[in-house]
């Protein structure tokens, strides 16, 4: 099978994706109204409250709103990963899902230009954000609003990654919605994204080691250094390892025949 077939599938999913996204303009405002909450409302009471001290990757004091910035680009990616994941679990009961499967491609260069499609438009998301974060005057530097790029994309591949495998537990639509709050809310706030690490530290030793464990800590910290032309290589060894962990078991999870039997049964006929 030639590359060109690759290539047209990728494109296939990407077109549907992006037209999905089009017609629910309700998703992108969605999106950009969680962040700006934060980052309008909420630091602007934490502000006098928390102090920061000289961490890296900055050089000098900051002041929360610049600090929040990378968690609350995150905080898109997340609600973006799990929101596709949503959809999946709806295509899965539509049958579209089981439509896709029946392509001659491999499953795991399906399920790759899935979550590549869901990494592009939650960019597209990001950059909006970030464009009222410049026009709000947050201190950013330009140059790392292309150097984050690279850094946003793995974030939401492995974020939409672990929203693909939680989507091929969920069997019924209705029970996904609860799933998701036992999954965003920890992941979000037991993590650095609001609040430094040794912070977390000085509260809580065990808070400070569960929110090392939480793979969007790293994925958080990662994005930061980025946008301040850093690499910490600790931090993108652990992203990627989980990133691939995780896209292994979406690939694993989403057999056609368990996409079969979890469709409701039709009655039998007298």
């Amino acid at each position: 099978m030639n590359t060109r077939a690759w290539f047209i599938c990728f494109k296939g999913i990407l077109r549907r994706e992006f037209q999905r996204f089009i017609q629910q303009r309700s998703r992108f405002f969605s999106a950009l109204v969680r962040p700006l909450l934060w980052l309008v409302v909420f630091a602007a009471g934490f502000r006098a409250a928390l102090g920061l001290s000289i961490t890296p990757p900055y050089q000098t004091y900051i002041t929360y709103e610049t600090y929040i910035l990378p968690g609350l680009m995150c905080m898109i990616l997340l609600f973006n990963g799990m929101q596709s994941a949503l959809s999946m679990v709806y295509d899965r009961e539509m049958g579209s899902m089981r439509v896709l499967l029946m392509s001659p491609l491999p499953r795991s260069w399906l399920l790759l230009c899935k979550l590549m499609s869901i990494a592009l438009i939650s960019l597209l998301q990001v950059y909006a954000f970030l464009a009222i974060a410049l026009m709000m005057r947050i201190d950013l530097p330009y140059t790392g609003l292309l150097t984050v790029m690279p850094t946003l994309l793995l974030t939401s591949i492995l974020l939409g990654a672990i929203g693909l495998f939680l989507s091929s537990r969920i069997r019924y639509l209705e029970n996904f919605a609860g799933v998701m709050n036992f999954v965003i809310f920890p992941m979000f706030f037991i993590s650095s994204a609001l609040y430094p690490l040794w912070r977390m530290r000085e509260s809580s030793e065990w808070l400070y080691w569960v929110c090392l464990l939480n793979p969007f800590t790293h994925a958080v910290e990662l994005v930061r250094h980025a946008l301040y032309l850093q690499l910490n290589l600790s931090t993108l060894i652990i992203t990627l390892l989980t990133t691939f962990f995780f896209c292994v078991l979406a690939v694993l999870g989403f057999r056609p025949e368990r996409i079969e039997s979890s469709s409701p049964a039709k009655p039998s006929s007298a």
